[in-house]
């Protein structure tokens, strides 16, 4: 209604519908969004899980690589966190993924105490590639993962022969050993580039630090992992030796009573307080000539082997 001036009157009554009707539409669009958010943080959670699920055909007994790759239904990043507290520390997952042109934000991390991954902080993409190997020290340790996005492509130069012929096997196809370029993460063996291999004195140099191996298995952790994630997977590595070192001085102490002369109790107790005191990636050379002793005693006693 207007009055004489023509200025709108709007009543009482109507006012206050209209104050109503706007909350109202306002509690719909605040309870659809939270609705969303939560549909999606649940999502990003299924996602983690279903991914460590993926990971089990990797675990394998067998000496060489196994490689597979898998597509996210919209552009994610995958994030890689480590924990080395408890008994075997925790390997942590956590996804975001692209919605209405905006990253969801999650909190939630899937925890895995068997999962050993290696791979950048966060990585991103719709593809992503999946390999693994078996860490023996000296008994079999693990399968650890290594995982990269196919927007990342490693360009492996100079590399040995046995390193080349294996990249060469697997077929992983963002993971090249000629026609390099610039536009790639190149893996020096020699020269300088994003990755330096000294493999002689077995370190991998990268972000301006240097982590330490000593297996082809530990070098690609070290290549494709995070300087911090590959400190700390290591860690729990050396946690998961100690607890095994106990199992098989068990072993030993048994077979020996029936008859059977392992002799190797007294390495083992020496191996698991080397892995107890592991503090950083280079400690890892102390524990590599116990290993070689116990290898070696372990091939003399034929039927008494323990592993």
């Amino acid at each position: 209604m207007r009055n004489k001036r023509g200025a709108l009157q709007i009543s009482f009554g109507w006012l206050f519908a209209i104050i109503i009707g706007g909350f109202i539409i306002f509690l719909a669009v605040f309870g659809v969004t939270k609705l969303m958010k939560t549909e999606q943080t649940t999502l990003d959670a299924k996602t983690g899980k279903e991914i460590g699920v993926l990971l089990n055909p990797l675990e394998t007994d067998f000496e060489s690589a196994k490689t597979t790759s898998f597509t996210m239904p919209t552009e994610s990043r995958i994030y890689n966190g480590c924990k080395n507290t408890g008994n075997f520390g925790k390997q942590l997952i956590k996804v975001s993924q692209k919605s209405f042109n905006k990253w969801t934000e999650t909190n939630i991390n899937i925890g895995f105490s068997n999962k050993y991954i290696f791979s950048k902080e966060a990585i991103e993409g719709k593809k992503f590639y999946i390999f693994s190997k078996p860490f023996d020290f000296p008994f079999k340790v693990a399968d650890l993962i290594y995982m990269t996005s196919s927007k990342d492509v490693y360009c492996f130069v100079d590399a040995p022969d046995e390193i080349k012929e294996e990249i060469e096997t697997i077929k992983q196809k963002n993971i090249l050993t000629e026609n390099c370029s610039q536009k790639m993460i190149n893996v020096c063996f020699s020269g300088n580039c994003d990755i330096n291999i000294n493999y002689g004195s077995g370190y991998v140099e990268k972000q301006g630090k240097k982590l330490y191996f000593v297996s082809d298995t530990l070098m690609y952790a070290a290549i494709f992992g995070d300087v911090d994630v590959y400190e700390c997977q290591l860690k729990r590595l050396m946690q998961r030796i100690e607890k095994l070192s106990l199992i098989y001085k068990d072993k030993a102490i048994l077979i020996d009573k029936q008859g059977c002369e392992s002799k190797m109790n007294t390495g083992l107790s020496e191996l698991k307080l080397l892995a107890d005191n592991f503090d950083k990636s280079k400690d890892i050379f102390l524990l590599e000539t116990k290993i070689n002793n116990l290898n070696k005693k372990n091939e003399v006693v034929g039927e008494c082997r323990l592993w």
